[in-house]
């Protein structure tokens, strides 16, 4: 009988020390583990290649680096920034040239601000005065969404 005690004693000593081994190298481990696993690995040897972790960006530089232009920049979309010419009510705000889109947004914003016309509780929401009134149509206060929409209405 002592025989077998000290035997069964070594297998369960070699048991564990398989089970030790097997943990260390990661067989243990879910198929869900496995996959992250995988997928980390992969990323950290794409960046230490130079690579990107994100998909296509290769192709992005190389169309970049054949159109010869410089800088990494974004093309701002040519719709944004066509001039569009405000109405009367809205040039009283933010001044009668044609400008586009982007700029707009911009000057009303900067006249809204330095009138303190944002309320403070609600920060979404931006109180009319006399200027904007007609702007807002009629409304003594709007959401910052609704009044985008008001004022597309004010330019042509």
């Amino acid at each position: 009988m002592a025989k077998k005690s000290a035997k069964s004693a070594k297998s369960a000593r070699g048991a564990k020390s398989a089970k030790s081994a097997k943990s260390a190298r990661g067989a243990g481990r879910t198929g869900a583990a496995k996959k992250t696993a995988a997928r980390k690995s992969t990323k950290s040897a794409k960046s230490t290649r130079g690579g990107s972790s994100s998909r296509g960006a290769g192709s992005k530089s190389a169309k970049s680096a054949r159109s010869g232009r410089s800088g990494s920049g974004r093309r701002p979309n040519a719709a944004f920034m066509a001039p569009v010419t405000p109405s009367s009510a809205l040039a009283e705000v933010i001044g009668a040239q044609p400008m586009p889109r982007t700029e707009i947004t911009k000057r009303l914003w900067a006249y809204i601000k330095k009138n303190n016309l944002q309320d403070q509780k609600n920060r979404r929401m931006i109180k009319a005065d006399a200027a904007l009134k007609p702007v807002f149509g009629g409304k003594n206060q709007v959401n910052m969404f609704e009044m985008t929409s008001l004022v597309n209405k004010q330019l042509s």
